[in-house]
């Protein structure tokens, strides 16, 4: 059954007679037609699905090929969903409760029928992964893998974090990257303490921890993956820090297996970490869902996620840290794929602490 079907089949227990699809991430993965801008909207009915869009993307509908997906060309993208519901007697319209207020306005004032909010609907049908979805992210996280390599390859004290930053951007995108899914974060020395650091002008140096979090779309879905190494001899609590962060991490995807509560699964990790000594220095979720966004369902999972409950050809992240103030911090990431079994990892860069120059 296609994605379209599938959505098709909800409407009569949804109490909808259509649904409107505005994000740009769920119309390309009900049609595998991307609006690039978010320019126009795709109207699901109990018959086809609608793309509704202006001039500049006529040429490239016209080359698309699809038995379920019809357009529409027009500039008035919500008045023509309102006429097309009106000649279909389409009397209630579900539509997506991330749309922005002047979005619901302007449906609220145009629309005749009834227009009725779901919240993740589409969301949740990405989840579990098919299996061509998950052939595209294990050759994202196979490019991921390899631009750790690349970085080890040319990082050297003195080396600034925007610069390592540019230089790995570049290099992904001459491998067939279409463009980071977030910021690339490069954090040596103290501002690796910041699990969310930005690239900064900082030079790296000798002595430094650096943590290298980033992710890139390859074929429209994205990896997300997290190293850190040393550039030469580091404080010695960071050593022991890092082999905490590792068994963590291992842990964690030791117990990631089908039916494990989001809860669970966090404190396996969460709870080594606290016997260490370090629960107050692990202050973020253990992880969370990845497909064509770098962040979707489940979220995330942590303590208190008891409705998250893992599902075969979920893809998520592993990522615990450690971050200590005014010394550094750690954090080790993966992307796995979870099954009846064990997990696929398929992030396959080392996981060992690695010293450059050393």
């Amino acid at each position: 059954m296609s994605r379209i079907s599938k959505l098709q089949k909800k409407f009569e227990q949804l109490y909808i007679d259509a649904f409107l699809v505005t994000d740009q991430r769920n119309i390309y993965y009900l049609t595998g037609f991307n609006l690039l801008q978010g320019d126009g909207c795709l109207l699901v009915t109990p018959q086809n699905a609608i793309i509704i869009t202006d001039e500049r993307y006529q040429l490239a509908l016209e080359e698309f090929e699809s038995d379920e997906v019809v357009a529409t060309i027009s500039r008035d993208y919500y008045g023509a969903v309102n006429k097309i519901c009106e000649g279909l007697d389409l009397r209630v319209l579900g539509y997506e409760d991330t749309i922005p207020y002047y979005l619901f306005d302007v449906l609220d004032e145009l629309m005749t029928s009834d227009i009725v909010p779901f919240h993740h609907l589409i969301e949740k049908m990405r989840l579990v992964k098919d299996s061509t979805e998950i052939s595209k992210l294990r050759a994202a996280a196979e490019l991921q893998s390899a631009g750790y390599d690349y970085v080890l390859s040319i990082v050297h004290p003195g080396i600034t974090e925007r610069e390592l930053a540019i230089k790995l951007d570049y290099w992904m995108k001459m491998q067939g990257a279409s463009g980071p899914s977030f910021p690339t974060i490069v954090a040596s020395g103290v501002n690796s303490a910041k699990p969310h650091a930005t690239a900064s002008s900082k030079p790296i140096a000798d002595g430094d921890v650096v943590t290298l979090d980033f992710g890139y779309y390859l074929d429209g879905y994205t990896a997300d993956m997290t190293r850190t190494f040393a550039v030469g001899s580091i404080d010695p609590e960071l050593r022991d820090v890092y082999k905490i962060v590792n068994e963590a991490r291992q842990l964690v995807i030791d117990h990631a297996k089908v039916g494990t509560h989001g809860n669970e699964l966090d404190a396996y990790g969460r709870a080594l970490i606290e016997e260490a000594g370090y629960g107050d220095e692990f202050n973020h979720g253990m992880g969370h869902g990845i497909g064509l966004a770098v962040h979707e369902l489940p979220a995330t999972y942590a303590p208190g996620t008891t409705r998250v409950k893992l599902k075969n050809n979920e893809v998520i992240t592993v990522e615990p840290g450690i971050y200590i103030p005014q010394i550094g911090g750690v954090r080790i990431e993966d992307d796995i794929i979870v099954t009846h079994g064990d997990a696929e990892v398929i992030t396959t860069a080392p996981t060992e602490l690695i010293i450059v120059g050393d």
